[in-house]
């Protein structure tokens, strides 16, 4: 009996790590290329529905990436303007309407909004995602075709989860994007496949057990996606660049936990808030806490405004 234990033992530690590279492995290629949300009809009836409401106006606005891909997205003009405009990033395997709630808010406020497909993601082209690396490119020109038309006083960001690492990340990159408002941002490509790697049950499990899969999935990504990992990392760019960030994470979050908004938080060199939302989930604590959701992002930028001026 005694035998078979440590041949049962044996063969656990050999067989693991063996499982959790191959499932690693298949990883990898899922990570680069998410599920794609078409953009349906109802989506735009959605938006145009929150325009109405607002008393905005949308139109479709289309950029040419550095790489060449065409990004897709729409323009959303305030009926009272402020002078202000938010670029706002949706989550993974989403579409811009997966933010149309943010944009609403912003909207009653007087903000004008700019809200895109991520390249890969609805209607805009790619073949890849690159949480960042690629993205951040993109949204300068996002910004070079705004300012083409449009005067900004000041150029905010918001975005959810997948979108907040992208925004954080792409203020690291382009001064003019003046703050981020950033909910369940990761802190890091490797940390938060921790988590994954863990099954969202801890991220010690993830860096123990799953470590293999972990290794597996991001050494297959940096050598597809073209791009090291450890660039991909939303905490050095708040320590790289002095950008106002108001961070947000829901206090039941088991996808990216506040622990990844905390450390972005110890890193940020610039003024930082932070708020956990009790019992909030993933993303979402505009859901969770509607009124004070706006209240506390709308009152974030204003305060970027003022001290602007």
């Amino acid at each position: 009996m005694q035998r078979q234990l440590k041949f049962g033992i044996g063969f656990l530690a050999i067989a693991t790590p063996l499982v959790a590279g191959a499932a690693g492995m298949l990883l990898a290629s899922g990570m680069l290329h998410p599920m794609r949300k078409p953009l349906a009809a109802e989506h735009v009836a959605e938006a145009d529905e929150a325009a109405q409401r607002t008393g905005a106006t949308r139109e479709d606005l289309e950029v040419t990436a550095p790489d060449g891909v065409k990004l897709h997205g729409w323009k959303f003009r305030a009926t009272e303007p402020n002078g202000d405009w938010v670029l706002v990033f949706h989550g993974i395997s989403d579409n811009r309407i997966g933010m149309i709630g943010h944009t609403e808010l912003l909207l009653r406020n007087g903000y004008g909004v700019v809200a895109m497909d991520a390249r890969a993601h609805g209607e805009s082209e790619g073949d890849r995602a690159t949480y960042g690396w690629l993205e951040r490119k993109d949204t300068s020109a996002i910004i070079d075709a705004l300012l083409a038309t449009e005067k900004a006083h000041h150029l905010f960001a918001v975005g959810s989860s997948y979108g907040a690492s992208l925004a954080l990340q792409s203020a690291g990159e382009d001064e003019r994007i003046a703050a981020v408002a950033a909910e369940a941002a990761f802190a890091n490509l490797r940390e938060v496949s921790y988590d994954y790697a863990g099954l969202h049950i801890s991220h010690v499990l993830g860096r123990t057990v799953g470590r293999p899969a972990s290794a597996m999935a991001l050494s297959g990504a940096e050598k597809e996606g073209e791009f090291r990992v450890d660039d991909v990392s939303p905490e050095k760019a708040v320590g790289a660049r002095k950008f106002p960030v108001f961070l947000i994470c829901g206090e039941k979050d088991r996808n990216i936990p506040c622990r990844h908004s905390e450390r972005i938080y110890d890193s940020a060199a610039g003024p930082k808030a932070i708020w956990t939302v009790k019992g909030a989930g993933h993303a979402a604590s505009l859901g969770h806490v509607p009124a004070e959701f706006e209240r506390r992002v709308i009152q974030f930028f204003a305060d970027v405004h003022a001290q602007r001026l």
